[in-house]
Order: C-alpha cells, then sequence, then structure tokens
C-alpha cells in the first residue's frame, strides 16, 4: 500500500476525534462563539433504514401527524420520496413526477400551504448553472413546480478553488421564502446564507448573512413556531435562535454535540425543540431536550 495512503487512513479518525471537539466560530470577529449545550439534551439512536430500502438518505421532513418521515436518495439516485418511520421502516415509496435528481440534497416544508420542497440545488463541482427547486403540493405530490435560482456573487462557473463556496445540502421554508445554507469547498470555513422567494419562476438569491463554521453544513429546519433554526454538521447541531428585526446569525448561538452520528445529512424538528437526524448509512437519532 501506497505510504501516504496508510498514513492518512490511520490519522483519519484521529482528525475526526479533533473536528468535533470544535465548536462552531473560533473568533469573535466572526460573529461570536456557539455553547456547548451537552447537558440540555439526550441524544439516542431510535432507528435505521436498509439500505436496500434506502440508499444514501440525504434529507428529511415530517410525512404525516403519526411523526412518519419522507427522505430520499442523494445525487445521481432515482427521483423517488420514501416514507418511513422513525425506526426506519419503509411504507412507501412515491416517484416524482419530471423532476431528476441530479443531485437532491435536503426538503423543506410549508406545512400551513401544505407544501413540499425538494432542494435539487448540490454543486459539488461549484459550475452548475441549473440550480433548483420542486415544489410539491402535498398530500398528493403529483403537481411539481420549479423555483430556479442563481447565487448574486457567483461570476464564474467554477470559480478558483479557493472561492468555491457555492455548494449547498441545507434549507428549510419560512416567511413565504426558502433559506439555503452553502457547503463551503473554499476556504475561510464561511456559510454564507441565502434567500430565495418560495415560488415558481426564476429568481436571483439575495445574501442575507454568513459566518464562520468549522464544519461542513448538510441539513436545516426551523422548528414549528419558527423561533429556532438548527444547522446539521459533521459531528454537532448548530442552533440558532431568531430575534425579530436582526440577522439570522445574531441570535443566540449553541452547539450540540452528535459525535455518535458519523455522516450526518438529514435533519427535522418533530417538536419545538426537539429533532431527528439521520445519517448516509440509514441511521435514525433523536436529539431530546430536558
Amino acid at each position: 500500500m501506497n505510504v501516504l495512503l496508510l498514513l492518512r487512513d490511520r490519522l483519519a479518525p484521529m482528525a475526526f476525534f479533533l473536528h468535533a471537539l470544535l465548536c462552531g466560530c473560533t473568533k469573535e470577529g466572526d460573529r461570536g462563539s456557539f455553547e456547548k449545550i451537552n447537558s440540555e439534551y439526550t441524544v439516542q439512536q431510535v432507528g435505521r433504514m436498509r439500505r436496500e430500502d434506502v440508499v444514501e438518505s440525504s434529507g428529511l421532513a415530517l410525512a404525516n401527524a403519526h411523526g412518519d418521515l419522507w427522505t430520499h436518495g442523494d445525487g445521481g439516485n432515482t427521483s423517488i420520496l420514501y416514507k418511513v418511520t422513525t425506526q426506519g421502516d419503509l411504507l412507501s415509496k412515491h416517484r416524482v413526477p419530471d423532476a431528476n435528481n441530479i443531485d437532491w440534497e435536503d426538503l423543506a416544508q410549508d406545512r400551513q400551504h401544505g407544501y413540499l420542497f425538494i432542494g435539487d440545488f448540490g454543486n459539488n463541482g461549484n459550475k452548475r448553472h441549473d440550480l433548483r427547486i420542486y415544489r410539491l403540493k402535498e398530500p398528493e405530490l403529483k403537481k411539481v413546480d420549479t423555483i430556479a435560482f442563481r447565487y448574486p456573487d457567483q461570476r464564474v462557473f467554477p470559480p478558483r478553488k479557493a472561492a468555491r463556496n457555492f455548494d449547498c445540502e441545507a434549507f428549510f421554508y419560512a416567511d413565504d421564502s426558502l433559506h439555503l445554507f452553502t457547503k463551503n469547498r473554499g476556504k475561510g470555513s464561511w456559510v454564507k446564507y441565502y434567500k430565495v422567494p418560495a415560488r415558481p419562476g426564476n429568481h436571483v438569491a439575495v445574501l442575507a448573512d454568513s459566518i464562520r463554521i468549522n464544519t461542513w453544513i448538510t441539513g436545516a429546519d426551523i422548528s414549528p413556531n419558527g423561533q429556532l433554526v438548527a444547522l446539521l454538521g459533521y459531528g454537532h447541531a448548530y442552533l440558532i435562535e431568531r430575534q425579530p428585526g436582526h440577522k439570522l446569525f445574531d441570535g443566540r448561538k449553541s452547539c450540540l454535540p452528535l459525535a455518535k452520528s458519523g455522516q450526518a445529512e438529514g435533519l427535522v424538528f418533530v417538536s419545538e425543540q426537539d429533532f431527528i437526524v439521520s445519517n448516509e448509512k440509514g441511521k435514525l437519532y433523536r436529539a431530546t431536550h430536558h
């Protein structure tokens, strides 16, 4: 075996452990740090989706009042939504018409008007011109509208490596808008926060805020009362309290270690403070507030 590859494999677990110890921003000038809240939550595995049922669960949303979940496969998989229990048992499959899965990354919901949104905005190479979000009307999920958008600050496809911050794997719905958070593949650990109108058409996203977080952001949701935002990273969930009249990242910030969750990809609130997380291997974890 190549010596460099062997060294990388031996150091990878230690690197992940050290990375998991870090929690949010590192400098006060970068909008402050995240307070650890280990004692406020209990995190435990509650289920697992079988790989033969769901391949690489990448997003989560509530499917009904019973607490069942919608999820989907990552980019390159079929255009299917899977309904599963919180224990991971497959209940049904729904093929989404006229919606190619180029790189589906997350789900969002407008619970008031009964819309489910699929984020087809994965952009690993930072070179896509066809970023879009599909809007489906619940409960049939048959009529599909397309919300196309572009980033206002991207001029080159792809930009130079240090500036590749136009990938996205996380969003939620609130206040007639879709709120997107980037997965920074460039330099600086900056997470950019954009808003896109939650209606069909061709839109230019609005850059609303940014913050430094020392992990990739892979999922997001907002509590039912709209007061708490959760961003999912590898090893942590980052919680931000919304403050009327202020930018999102001005709010109180805390983080919950998720050391055993692995490569977590999906997050959904099931109450005002409790949420469920899924990882690429199909494991489901519940974070329960005390």
